[in-house]
């Protein structure tokens, strides 16, 4: 039997209601926390100097175990009533952006809106995090466990969930996370339950190379990349659970009268399903090879052959959570005593870890609306009745989960 999450009875307390007008009052210190970590660039494996600022925050918010580990996550604990060395639950959002270090991250102020890159995905949530501890300190809350608040690393793009990664396999707390919640964009009402795994590969196609007239006859890697990438799109993927792939960027070669001695695709992979991923993954290394057993049999290799290296550059794994969870319930409960109508979503998040190990893990917005993320025009809205009211759910939703005595 489902246990049942306690969400209106914590959201009936006197304490929750101390919580939430302290988050109100002192709203406007969240909007100017938003404003300070999204003027420290942090690009994908840069995230070094808002690690160090977030950090600080976290410390100066009075946690313990405040540090940076090895893979550069910061973290600092909430304790609980429990004894030490118990279970945790992991409350996290993302200090990396997708923005190259020389971009303009400024923020412009219009009425309500902010407007910079990454103001939104995901520098809100960390500031939220920060409003969460100060509430549940003004309204002297103790939970039964352990809360582990965290900036993570690699999130994005490449950073392949470095961080959350580090977190699970070898960080201080991989043994001992009960739940994780990861907050990510702004709406709470969309609850990743379900991480679509993805798997990313380099293919480098190379040849002798030679004149494009001269040596004109020889095999060539562009065509061998072609093949390849055309045998790929000839694939027929299942609907569901919802499969894709795509092949991202390419690049190579030095002139135009040039047989290019080196080439290269990149191929984008994903899937709710591991079983399905691991299929498509085998059907484009056979086609790899196929195509350049094709090339070398097509023309001369009196040069040389064709030879193809692929090399992973992602591996996100798929799962999970059960939406009869504890931690599910309370996400949905959550969301509806605060007047949203969930939905249980799938998406690649870092939840995808905690995920495909089957421990319970969701990933959702932090409050308010935002739009254009990943594009140099974001923005969000801070208006403060909306957006304490999306802060509310995840708040309630912690607070059930970590047990609210």
């Amino acid at each position: 039997m489902a246990q049942e999450s306690p969400v209106e009875t914590i959201a009936a307390s006197q304490a929750f209601t101390h919580a939430k007008a302290q988050m109100a009052r002192d709203f406007d210190r969240t909007v100017a926390d938003i404003i300070t970590l999204t003027e420290i660039p942090a690009p994908p494996f840069q995230e070094t100097e808002r690690a160090k600022a977030y950090l600080a925050m976290l410390q100066a918010h009075g946690l313990t175990e405040t540090t940076t580990d090895a893979e550069g996550n910061v973290m600092g604990l909430r304790r609980g009533s429990g004894a030490p060395g118990g279970p945790v639950v992991v409350v996290s959002a993302h200090l990396d952006t997708v923005f190259p270090a020389d971009t303009d991250v400024t923020v412009r102020r219009e009425g309500t809106r902010l407007m910079a890159p990454g103001v939104g995905d995901d520098t809100r949530s960390l500031a939220v995090l920060l409003a969460y501890i100060r509430a549940m300190d003004a309204a002297q809350m103790v939970t039964e466990r352990d809360i582990l608040f965290v900036g993570t690393v690699g999130e994005e793009g490449q950073g392949d969930l470095r961080g959350v990664r580090h977190l699970f396999t070898k960080g201080a707390y991989k043994d001992r996370v009960a739940a994780f919640f990861s907050f990510d964009g702004s709406d709470p009402s969309r609850v990743v339950t379900r991480a679509v795994g993805s798997k990313r590969y380099r293919a480098i196609f190379r040849g002798p190379g030679g004149h494009s007239y001269g040596a004109f006859g020889i095999v060539n890697p562009m065509a061998a990349m072609a093949q390849a990438t055309a045998a790929l799109y000839q694939i027929e993927v299942p609907q569901t659970p919802r499969t894709t792939y795509s092949a991202s960027v390419t690049g190579g070669g030095v002139s135009v009268n040039s047989i290019p001695a080196e080439v290269f695709t990149e191929y984008d992979m994903r899937s709710e399903s591991p079983e399905e991923l691991a299929r498509l993954e085998a059907q484009l290394l056979a086609i790899l090879d196929g195509a350049v057993a094709a090339e070398n049999a097509a023309r001369s290799t009196i040069e040389g052959e064709i030879t193809v290296e692929p090399k992973v550059i992602g591996d996100r794994p798929a799962g999970a959570t059960n939406p009869e969870s504890l931690l599910v319930r309370s996400v949905v409960a959550a969301n509806r005593l605060q007047g949203f109508e969930p939905t249980l979503s799938a998406s690649s998040t870092d939840s995808n870890i905690p995920m495909s190990l089957g421990v319970p893990a969701i990933t959702m917005g932090a409050g308010g609306s935002g739009g254009r993320a990943h594009a140099l025009d974001e923005w969000i809205d801070v208006e403060p009745q909306e957006s304490l009211r999306g802060m509310a759910v995840g708040l309630l939703s912690i607070l059930a989960v970590a047990g609210l005595q």
